[in-house]
């Protein structure tokens, strides 16, 4: 694994810490192959209780590298775009698995997490935001949708009326009203947000782990989130071959405002 995600046991939390700082934390693809592994590095390590996933820098992360679509045909093939719902399934694996872990796994984010970063952070069990942070999901700005799991999981948790709206304006929100809406369970000062972190998995490690994990896998059972991840990817599938979806590439590669026509 290179050094694109930390990982690292203290007692029994394991640490998983985003490492592009001189990027904002941006995920391209070997940033994510990395955060795969440490997933599974999670899933595998002796006497854990809880899972802290940070990052290096001063934001947690701004979410997807656009350059990263430049690269999919080196990955995928030259015709990538058919192979969207492959595609998709592909990221969308790996925080389900971070998901799945059998023990809480808690984020902690601070300056912005938004885009692909929520939806990590959305993967995750309770989330804890410095003051200030901003959030969002930006795709319908770019002609697409939160397909690894932010749609589905942002309206399981707040709704479908507020989880529509924050969908469809791609607008960016503070952690005052992220906690309000109940996207964060906690907003701290930034300087407190490790030690809040640390104190509710002091918490969680007093109560029963096999119970915990019972109850975990309960709570999240509740919800259809097979045939939302479904759905996603079914969407996007299409929405990768629209010329909205060109035109947001093209405009983000010359610097200026996308003009959408609904095609």
């Amino acid at each position: 694994m290179s050094e694109l995600v930390k990982t690292k046991q203290r007692g029994t939390i394991f640490e998983i810490v985003l490492n592009r700082p001189e990027k904002r934390n941006a995920i391209n693809l070997e940033l994510y192959d990395d955060l795969s592994r440490a997933v599974d590095e999670a899933g595998e390590a002796d006497g854990i209780r809880t899972v802290l996933v940070r990052g290096e820098g001063k934001v947690f992360s701004s979410g997807i590298d656009l350059t990263t679509f430049l690269l999919l045909p080196q990955k995928y093939g030259s015709h990538w775009q058919q192979k969207m719902r492959h595609i998709t399934a592909d990221f969308q694996e790996v925080l389900n698995r971070l998901e799945r872990l059998e023990v809480p796994t808690i984020a902690l984010l601070y300056g912005h997490c938004l885009g692909l970063a929520l939806e990590l952070a959305l993967a995750c069990d309770i989330r804890i935001a410095a003051e200030g942070t901003i959030m969002g999901l930006l795709e319908t700005r770019l002609g697409i949708i939160p397909d690894v799991g932010g749609t589905t999981r942002l309206t399981r948790l707040i709704g479908p009326a507020r989880a529509k709206e924050l969908i469809f304006t791609a607008r960016q929100i503070d952690a005052t009203l992220a906690e309000r809406w109940g996207i964060v369970n906690h907003v701290v000062p930034a300087d407190a947000l490790v030690a809040k972190g640390e104190e509710l998995a002091a918490e969680i490690e007093a109560a029963a782990p096999l119970a915990v994990g019972m109850a975990k896998r309960v709570i999240d059972g509740l919800a259809d989130l097979d045939r939302g991840l479904m759905l996603e990817g079914w969407a996007q599938s299409q929405l990768v071959n629209s010329q909205d979806f060109s035109e947001a590439v093209q405009a983000f590669a010359t610097k200026r405002p996308p003009e959408f026509k609904g095609r």
